[in-house]
């Protein structure tokens, strides 16, 4: 029996064609009407050369064409390529040439950026750079003239395997270069199957995505959402009293956010439990959400919260709704048909309780880093995935994630967890977010610094909240050195606080004690 993506937009038009496939702004789709979006997209695409395994990559934000291109290449057995729209310069033709693309989506207020890198970008012939929303560029072919004469039927004659790739995902890049991180039509069809069911998904389930299509945790809910021929809103960007205005306007069932997200929820104006009511699932990814705020979410949407650690690579646990309550610390356990281990430097599987790294291997695990045979053996070792994070079980074998490896500080040659201290500094009622992080020092080797926001409209000073940040720390070497104070963090794409460019600007700023 063959896995892939191809048939499950076809499937849905004819068995549920009238039901509500899209929403986005002024857009209502049903599935008869998205399927034939994403089948002129289809054959145009092949009737522009483009043949099975060639790289598409797309240079958008959030729009309706992004979305038809996510399927049509699951037609036709091409790869998409997502890229975020923040790259820049040799970051951007490094990218584009590692992944051998062919053909590029983008739109018109990144042309200026990608004009100057044509010429670094020969596998990409001059008529295959497309624009969405956009005509008459020079250069750039319209999106919509490329499908306006394209048949609505589905492509034929495309055979396309389970292990077949679908698309490649980059990291961030966080430790050295970004690496292409493969995944084949059968890791994608296991999203859908595995968390729809994780996540209690069903076809008369309405799915929001409010932050960026590109990051690889939008796959969470948008692969179970078209598995089920359930309904699927996602917004241009992200925008906390747009987030609660549609799930109250449209009755939303499922939603997944990242900690800043949910963070900027809460503090919203238009805040309000009455209006989440429909909300079956509230879930956050991307990094742990620090406890103040779980609590707080748990206590007023009870028997919603779910929260997902894993890697784009290829292991995830989840903390169920039932369990969140009995384990609120913990990030859940291993879904169905995945194995966790938690080993030690020596190589030794560590007990209860007792901190190593997170291992583990289940049926989306990455075949490996594109064109990369030497990072892949280095991240898979006898089909085991080496996360690269710290954490533990407990007695019943849940999870709880210490911190990242790489953010660890040793400090007098102490381990310090920065997650720990981000912790405690959460309790402060002033504080609405924080990014702790260790700068080199003289006599300790480093030392803890915390960026934090200020809630609006508090007039805490740093020294004031250091005094009471290590007022309140339990061991001394978790003392901070510095308090920073910043409107706001940078963030990835996704909306991830990226510690580490704060860490950059910092030392850019201040001459370390080293």
């Amino acid at each position: 029996m063959n896995i892939s993506l191809a048939t499950l937009l076809d499937r849905h038009a004819q068995y549920r064609p009238h039901h509500l496939a899209v929403i986005f702004e002024d857009h209502r789709l049903t599935y008869q009407q998205f399927n034939a979006r994403v089948n002129q997209l289809a054959n145009a695409l092949r009737a522009r050369g483009i043949q099975k395994g060639d790289k598409i990559a797309t240079i958008l934000n959030n729009c309706l064409e992004l979305l038809d291109i996510y399927w049509a290449v699951a037609k036709i057995g091409a790869v998409v390529v997502p890229l975020s729209p923040l790259l820049r310069g040799q970051g951007l033709t490094r990218l584009l040439l590692d992944s051998d693309t062919v053909m590029v989506f983008t739109d018109k207020a990144f042309v200026e950026i990608l004009d100057p890198l044509k010429g670094d970008l020969p596998a990409i012939a001059p008529d295959r750079y497309f624009l969405v929303n956009a005509e008459g560029v020079p250069g750039y072919t319209s999106y919509a003239s490329l499908v306006a004469d394209a048949p609505e039927s589905s492509p034929q004659g495309i055979h396309i395997e389970r292990d077949d790739p679908y698309n490649i995902i980059y990291s961030s890049g966080t430790t050295g270069l970004p690496k292409g991180i493969v995944h084949n039509h059968f890791i994608r069809a296991m999203y859908c199957t595995l968390f729809a069911s994780a996540y209690r998904i069903t076809p008369e389930s309405i799915i929001l995505h409010t932050g960026a299509l590109i990051f690889n945790g939008s796959f969470l809910t948008l692969m179970p959402a078209f598995f089920m021929g359930a309904t699927y809103i996602f917004h241009r960007q992200f925008n906390a009293t747009h987030l609660i205005d549609t799930i109250a306007q449209e009755g939303v069932t499922h939603v997944k956010l990242v900690p800043s997200q949910i963070i900027a929820m809460l503090n919203a104006p238009n805040y309000d439990v009455q209006k989440l009511a429909s909300l079956e699932m509230l879930g956050t990814v991307g990094a742990p959400l620090l406890m103040d705020f779980k609590q707080r979410v748990m206590a007023d949407l009870p028997g919603r919260f779910y929260e997902l650690y894993g890697l784009t690579e290829g292991f995830v646990t989840i903390l169920d709704k039932t369990d969140a309550e009995q384990k609120p610390t913990s990030v859940g356990s291993p879904p169905p048909f995945f194995e966790m281990r938690i080993v030690k430097e020596n190589g030794e599987d560590a007990a209860p309780h007792e901190v190593g790294e997170i291992v583990g291997r289940g049926p989306i695990t990455m075949p490996g880093y594109y064109k990369r045979p030497d990072l892949t053996a280095l991240a898979i070792r006898n089909g085991w995935l080496y996360s690269g994070d710290l954490g533990y079980v407990d007695e019943d074998g849940f999870l709880y994630l210490v911190d990242r490896k790489k953010d660890m500080i040793i400090s007098g040659g102490v381990n310090v967890y920065p997650r720990d201290i981000e912790e405690i500094i959460a309790r402060h009622p002033d504080v609405q977010d924080v990014a702790v992080f260790g700068i080199p020092d003289e006599r300790w080797g480093e030392t803890p610094v915390a960026a934090v926001i200020l809630s609006p409209g508090s007039s805490l000073s740093a020294i004031d909240l250091r005094a009471w940040i290590n007022e309140h720390i339990e061991a001394r070497f978790q003392r901070v050195n510095k308090v920073l104070l910043l409107d706001d963090f940078p963030r990835s794409a996704a909306g991830k606080t990226l510690k580490r460019v704060i860490r950059e600007q910092y030392l850019a700023e201040n001459e370390p004690k080293a």
